[in-house]
C-alpha cells in the first residue's frame, strides 16, 4: 500500500526558504510522476511541480508562479521527494501536499507553510 508522509513545513518571513520532504512507502513505476500541490485558504488545490518517478527519466515541470524559486528533486535510493522553496512570498502560504500519479493518484496528508510579510 502506498504511503506518503510530508515533513518540513513551518513559518518563515518573506524572502526566506524552506525545504519540504516526502517519504514514500510502496512500489512506484515510471508512469507514476512525483509531484507537489498546494492549497491556500479558500482556494482550490493547485499544481506546484512534478518530475518523473524514482529511477525514471523525463521532464520536470513547474507552475509559472514558482518557477525559478522552487526546486523539486528526489532521492532514488531513499524513496524521498523534496521541494526546496526559496524567495518565499506571502502568496506561497498554503498546505503543501506530496502526490504520486496526479490528481487521481496518492496523496500525503499535507504540511503547512506560512509566509509572513
Amino acid at each position: 500500500q502506498m504511503q506518503l508522509v510530508e515533513n518540513g513545513g513551518g513559518s518563515v518571513q518573506t524572502g526566506g526558504s524552506l525545504k519540504l520532504s516526502c517519504a514514500v512507502t510502496g512500489r512506484t513505476t515510471c508512469t507514476d510522476r512525483l509531484g507537489w500541490y498546494r492549497q491556500a485558504p479558500g482556494k482550490e488545490r493547485e499544481f506546484v511541480a512534478a518530475l518523473p518517478g524514482f529511477w525514471c527519466s523525463g521532464a520536470t515541470v513547474y507552475a509559472d508562479s514558482v518557477r525559478d524559486r522552487f526546486t523539486i528533486s528526489r532521492a532514488h535510493a531513499e524513496n524521498i521527494l523534496y521541494l526546496q522553496m526559496t524567495i518565499l512570498k506571502p502568496a506561497d502560504t498554503a498546505i503543501y501536499y506530496c502526490n504520486i500519479g496526479g490528481p487521481s493518484g496518492y496523496w500525503g496528508r499535507g504540511t503547512q507553510v506560512t509566509v509572513s510579510s
